[in-house]
This record gives C-alpha cells, structure tokens and sequence, in this order.
C-alpha cells in the first residue's frame, strides 16, 4: 500500500494549482453526496431493525424528532449529558457569575475567587472523599516537584495514575458513590487533573527559580487545578499558559462586543449539540456498532455511513464538550486550545493528532516528545519519542487492548508518512516529479496517495471508538474482500457483496477529495 507525503506541499516551491471549478463541483458533489447517501442508508437500516436494538440495548423515546426514538448507548455523550442536566450548567453558570462579580469589584482576587468557588464546585459533585482523593495527588505532585527531578516527578505521576486502575481502591472509591456516574466522574476529575500535575512538576523543575515558594506554588497549584470550567474534561491548558494568561490584566470585563461574541459562540455550541442529538435520533450508529450480527448483514453503503456516522458524532460530540468550558474560559481571559477540526478534512494521522484535541497534542509535544529529543537527535530517538508519546496517551486512557491496537496503527501511521515525506521531498526525488508532473496533477496526485492513510486513519478510529471487533469486521468486509474482488480473486462473491469495496471507495476517495479542497497548512513535529 502507497502512503502519502503528508507535508509535501510545505516542499514545493510553488503555490497550489488552481483546478478547474467543474472538476472542483464536481469533487463536492462527490464529497456531499456520498455523505448524505451513506446517511439516508444507515437510517434505513436503523429504523428496519429498531424494534430489534430497542429490546437488546433499550432505545429511549425520542424528545428532538416526533416519533422517533434515540440512541443511548454512546457513554461520553449520555454521561455528560446527565451530568449537565443534572448540576453542571448550573455550576459553570455560577463560575460566570463569581468571574464577572469579581473582576468588576475585585479584580486583585478574581483568582482567589475562582479557585475558592472551584473547590466548592467539584466538592458539591465529588463530595469530601472524592475532593480528598484529588488534593492527595495534589499534595505528593507538590512535594516531588520540590526536588527538581524530571524522572522523579515522572514516576510519582505514573504511580497516581496506576492507583485509577487497581481493583481494591477502585471498589472502595465505588462505595462512595450510590451510582456508577459518580465514581466515573470522580475517575474522569483525577485522571485530567494527572496532566494538571505533570504539567506544574516539570515546569517547576524546568524552571526552580521562577516557581517562588511552597505557599506560592500552592497557590497557583490549586487555582489550576480546580479551575472549573476545565476541571471535569478539559481541554488541557498547560501550567505555564494558565499562569501567563491569569496574571495578565484584563483589557475589559465586559462590553458590547463581548457580549456578542459570547452570544455567537453560545449560539454555535447550541447548533453543534442539535446535531449531535440529530444524529443519534436519526441514526443507530453506537448500537449498531456494538453488536457484531449487524455489523456482518449491514449492506455496503449503510457500512460505509456507520464508519462516516461514528467518526463524524465524535466529532460534533467534542465541539460541545470543549466548546462549553472554552467558551467560559475564553470569558476569564484565557486562551484555551482551538476547538477540534472536522474530520472529515482529516487525510493523515499526523492532521488528526496535530488539530483534534490540540490541547493534548501540545501537552505531549512539551512534556515528552521534545525533552526526550524528538527529530532532533535522529530517526531513532524520534521513534522513540513518538512510541512514548502514543504510549502515554494509551495508558491514560485505560491501556485496554483496543487501546493498544489503536496506539500502534498511530504510532506506525505517523512514522510512514514522515518517511514519505522524506523519501518524495528530498533533493533526487522531488526535482523529478516537479520536472514531470504538472502541479494541477501534483495536486490531484497527492489527495489520492492521501488516500491511504484516510482509509487506515478510519479504521484506527473505529478501533477506538467501538474496539477491536468493529475493527476487525471493517478490515475484514472493507479492506480484504473488496481489495480481493478487485483483483479479480473474489470466486463466490455476490454482487451485492462486492459493491462494498466501491462504497469503501467512495469513502475514502471522499475524504482525499477534501484534501484537494484544503487550504495550504502548516505542520508540526510529530
């Protein structure tokens, strides 16, 4: 399989071709069409077998579109969609208020405020137990970033994490709880606020003499960590940011044109969760997923929209969960991370990494890639820096085996397409494909090599998003059957059966189109 030079265009030495506007209608016809198509097949198919998924998963009545019933089954999007309802857009409407109060009468201790009104915040939904746990980490963080040790530092955080996954605390921190969304909570709190700790401890040993005090870097330690808006979820800012972005003054606490552009923004985040709940109204995606009999009878198309409708919910869902508390945030001042890009535009692993949770992304590219070396030091430490990074961010997540699979096929997708990059960039290569290739073809070219990485970038997020056996049925019925019948080594394969390489076809030539469509962009280390 060919891969992409996914930063090749960063090489050339002249400006991206201008297609033709027919051939690029055309492209969005393509692009639109199989979208919607691929939809429209998946409704079908989730209305034909409702009454089945309603008596296996418990399909709830619908409340978005008359007569229609809703998928629940997606955990982060029903999770937090309970919490909210339940005590969190109260809280964070608190958080606005106490910022706004104190940063017109009191603008010296609008920090105070803020931690002090954190804390009571996540103690009303953690409780004393719960708040404990996290100002125990707290506290070991704080007393190992006194020593200055990078290593040290590393295994004190590594250590607080590995106690989320041992069975004996996890049973005593469930009997807390009276239901199985608090624990949760409580472990999603502890786990987002590790990176709040790794985050402090190597920026304190980076730089000892600027860290002040114990009781100062208490202080700061706390209002990072229980700013509320980020507590729960992110995005990740990192300590160095949060405190640059707080001690500087604010211009203005208010105003006309605040007020409208948090109006703006409030009013996007507000058509991003319609669209979520449409989705899941409209399309069975997550119960689909979840059942291996109807992943292997879906036909082709409607295949094709479960990949495109599990990706695409992804990724609206987390324009919402980012979009709320960056939209407070960005009321306090801050700068927090760019909201995540639409995936569908998405044609490298590296894009995917580099502009989905940009938060996390520079997290890992400050605190492990570079101080391990990253291309600095040769092909090897980079991959060994990136293998790290993919590691980290698979044991954060749980280290469960689907996990693992997915931080493989990212980690080797990343290392590929650099070496791509190399290979069709360097001075033997790329003189000769400058010399005999048009830069209209040079484009056209690059978006179809492009597809490559598309179709595996999918399938890693598949794997991530439903595990290992809709992995392994997509790889089965997509990759292997239809690259079989289209080589002509199919016997026995049914027509019906065949199309599905032309419906995977179209997915994923549907997302190298988009890369035609896309703008020249900038890329970055890993």
């Amino acid at each position: 399989m060919v891969f992409p030079a996914l930063t090749l265009m960063a090489k050339q030495r002249a400006p991206l071709a201008v297609l033709p506007r027919a051939e690029v209608c055309a492209y969005w016809v393509l692009s639109l069409g199989s979208h919607l198509y691929s939809f429209y097949q998946l409704h079908i198919v989730s209305k034909e077998y409702e009454a089945g998924l309603e008596r296996e998963f418990q399909l709830e009545k619908g409340f978005l579109i008359w007569g229609y019933k809703k998928d629940p089954t997606d955990f982060e999007w029903s999770f937090w969609s309970h919490w909210a309802g339940k005590s969190l857009l109260w809280t964070l409407l608190g958080h606005a208020v106490i910022s706004r109060v104190a940063c017109v009468f009191f603008p010296k201790f609008r920090v105070t405020a803020l931690a002090a009104y954190g804390l009571l915040a996540a103690y009303s939904a953690l409780g004393i137990k719960g708040v404990g746990v996290v100002l125990v980490h707290l506290g070991l963080s704080l007393a190992v970033a006194q020593l200055c040790k990078p290593a040290l530092s590393w295994s004190c955080a590594l250590l607080l994490l590995y106690t989320l996954h041992i069975p004996q605390l996890q049973e005593i921190q469930r009997s807390w709880y009276q239901t199985e969304e608090e624990y949760y909570l409580l472990l999603f709190s502890v786990a987002v606020c590790g990176l709040r700790f790794i985050s402090f401890s190597l920026e304190r040993c980076c730089r000892p003499l600027e860290a002040g005090g114990l009781q100062k870097q208490l202080y700061w330690l706390t209002a990072y960590s229980f700013y509320h808006p980020l507590f729960y979820n992110g995005p990740i800012l990192t300590f160095n940011d949060f405190l640059q972005q707080t001690q500087t003054p604010m211009t203005e606490c208010g105003g006309r044109r605040t007020c409208l552009s948090l109006l703006a923004n409030a009013g996007r985040i507000c058509v991003w969760w319609l669209i979520a709940e449409y989705m899941i109204h409209f399309m069975y995606m997550h119960t689909i997923q979840a059942n291996e009999t109807y992943l292997e009878i879906l036909p082709p198309w409607a295949l094709g929209g479960l990949a495109l409708a599990l990706v695409q919910f992804f990724y609206v869902k987390y324009l919402v969960l980012f979009g709320v508390p960056s939209l407070l945030a960005e009321l306090d001042g801050l700068a927090p991370p760019k909201l995540p890009r639409c995936v569908s535009i998405m044609h490298s692993f590296t894009g995917m990494w580099r502009h989905f949770d940009v938060g996390l992304y520079y997290w890992l590219i400050r605190y492990i890639y570079i101080p391990l070396g990253g291309s600095r030091h040769g092909l090897l430490w980079k991959m060994l820096s990136t293998a790290l990074a993919f590691g980290f961010v698979c044991l954060w997540h749980g280290g469960h085996d689907y996990l693992q699979y997915w931080a493989i096929m990212n980690w080797l997708g990343v290392l590929v397409e650099n070496g791509m990059e190399i290979f069709l960039s360097s001075p033997l290569v790329y003189p000769l494909i400058e010399r005999h290739i048009s830069p209209a073809m040079r484009r056209r070219c690059l978006a179809l090599l492009s597809a490559s990485s598309t179709a595996l970038l999918i399938l890693s997020n598949l794997i991530f998003l439903g595990g290992t056996h809709v992995g392994r049925i997509m790889c089965r019925r997509v990759f292997i059957q239809g690259f079989l019948w289209g080589l002509g080594h199919g016997p026995g394969m049914a027509m019906e059966e065949s199309l599905i390489l032309w419906s995977a076809f179209l997915l994923i030539l549907r997302c190298a189109l988009d890369h035609c469509l896309a703008c020249k962009s900038k890329q970055g280390p890993v």
